[in-house]
């Protein structure tokens, strides 16, 4: 998986915010050039690291300030001894300004600079300087070209700042985009590095910013935050006069005939996560299974909605939609929950009947969908939310006016107030059902401890996506329930039950 290494940054910035970054420190006294020196500095560095048996550089370089690092590193490479060739894309001539200076050092270290064709040989490590953030609509030839020759080389590959053809805002691969095995990328940590098909063409990440100006990173607008160990909201210690009526009492509505697991798994989830008091509103027939698996809840079979009247004045969390289904039974179950003055967490067919206006949602509401139930509940298609995963996020939080976890490969949580969180972590042994039922009831069990909306969904999210690392570890076969002793764990170490 990418990003193995956890020393970078939280703030997370726009391709635009990072230009804005960059002329900032010029404008504060820092040489343009010199900080391209700086970003040639640190590529070369992480070359050598990752590689430190290597002595070959093939550069592909564009003809924009990504082509500038593209050239010193080969200047820095030449002068360490390495054989050292640059392909150039663009057009040498086209330069101008630091990458022309650029241009002109590794000409003045004599190194190897020629035309790139479509049979240009490849050798050692392939350095893609070829595009860099300010790629706006789909990669064009010859880049395209260059990029597939470089994915099909089966060589080393860094990208300097980002993998060409990766959308810096975005994470979406704008036609086609370099797959690296490392990416150095400087001043400020973009969105797209963390979300959408980053995941599969990023690699090891590597940050430096250049020595920026703390002062000026500090008063500069940003685009998210990226949950880390170090960057997390926490429940608080539990003082040893604890009982579970301190602890919220989550009622987990849903397991239509053929989807009683869906519910277990959430409801388990629940109890395992911190909830004072854990209920289960399902089908007659599931209630069997229910209290042999998890005699601990209280589980009450339900035929209609009225009998659930009496039990939502008792619980302070709904969650609702695993295994709902979409017939009557789930649609009178789904509205009495809407008309309940509760925090609730949406999932599932409680967001496809919601989607299809059957029902309102309520205030204080937390929804979870994956981009396929984004697209119905934005009304555009998959494609659309995962071209632009940030904007479908936003877009949900403010139509609704909740919090939003956008499921998927860099999962997001947006709130009403604008905020935006990514967590890349995460596993492809993830890729199993019953997943997401066990997310949905970490959440209320988070938001039945007291938690904040908007900071229960960021917790839930790291908790879930790291237990999921940790057991993906062993390879394909992983089963949602896998999760559950590992978030345990996970929220323990994170935030201990007692001081």
């Amino acid at each position: 998986m990418p990003h193995t290494k956890d020393d970078l940054p939280d703030a997370l910035y726009s391709a635009a915010q990072v230009r804005g970054l960059d002329a900032s420190l010029i404008a504060a006294g820092t040489p343009g050039f010199e900080l391209m020196q700086r970003a040639a500095r640190a590529t070369w560095r992480a070359l050598v690291r990752q590689w430190p048996t290597a002595n070959e550089l093939t550069v592909l370089a564009g003809h924009g300030n990504n082509a500038g690092d593209g050239y010193l590193v080969a200047a820095l490479a030449q002068r360490a001894g390495w054989q050292v060739r640059v392909l150039a894309v663009g057009e040498p001539s086209r330069l101008q300004g630091d990458a022309a200076l650029a241009h002109t050092d590794a000409v003045s270290e004599k190194v190897s600079i020629e035309i790139w064709a479509e049979h240009s040989e490849l050798r050692g490590i392939v350095l893609d300087a070829l595009l860099g953030t300010g790629l706006a609509g789909e990669v064009r030839e010859p880049y395209a070209s260059a990029i597939a020759a470089i994915n099909a080389c089966g060589l080393p590959v860094a990208a300097v700042d980002i993998p060409s053809g990766l959308c810096a805002d975005t994470g979406r691969l704008l036609g086609v985009a370099v797959r690296a095995d490392l990416t150095v990328t400087f001043i400020g940590l973009k969105l797209g590095l963390f979300t959408g098909d980053a995941a599969d063409v990023v690699g090891e990440l590597v940050f430096n910013d250049l020595h920026a100006d703390p002062q000026i990173l500090e008063n500069a607008p940003i685009s998210a935050r990226r949950l880390s160990a170090g960057y997390l909201p926490r429940l608080a210690p539990r003082p040893p006069t604890s009982h579970k009526g301190k602890f919220g009492h989550v009622l987990l509505i849903g397991g239509d005939r053929g989807f009683g697991g869906a519910i277990l798994l959430s409801a388990q989830s629940a109890l395992r996560s911190g909830a004072g008091m854990v209920s289960v509103a399902t089908r007659s027939e599931h209630v069997p299974a229910a209290l042999a698996r998890i005699p601990e809840a209280m589980v009450l079979g339900t035929s209609s909605a009225n009998q659930l009247m009496g039990l939502l004045e008792k619980v302070s969390v709904l969650v609702v939609g695993p295994g709902l289904g979409q017939a009557g039974w789930g649609r009178s179950l789904l509205s009495a929950a809407a008309n309940a003055p509760l925090p609730q967490v949406w999932d599932a067919d409680a967001l496809n009947m919601l989607a299809d206006e059957q029902v309102k949602l309520p205030a204080d509401c937390i929804i979870t969908p994956h981009p396929g139930e984004a697209a119905r509940l934005l009304g555009m298609t998959t494609a659309e939310v995962q071209a632009d995963r940030p904007a479908a996020a936003h877009a949900l939080s403010k139509k609704y006016t909740a919090v939003v976890i956008l499921k998927g490969a860099g999962s997001l949580i947006a709130g009403p107030d604008g905020r935006l969180a990514v967590c890349h972590q995460g596993h492809p042994a993830m890729a199993t059902a019953g997943l997401g039922d066990v997310l949905a009831g970490l959440v209320g069990a988070l938001l039945a401890q007291g938690m904040a909306a908007f900071d229960a969904a960021c917790l839930a999210v790291w908790l879930h996506a790291n237990a999921g690392a940790q057991q993906g570890k062993s390879g394909r076969g992983l089963a949602a329930s896998d999760l559950i002793p590992a978030i345990r764990q996970l929220l323990e170490e994170q935030a201990p039950c007692l001081k």
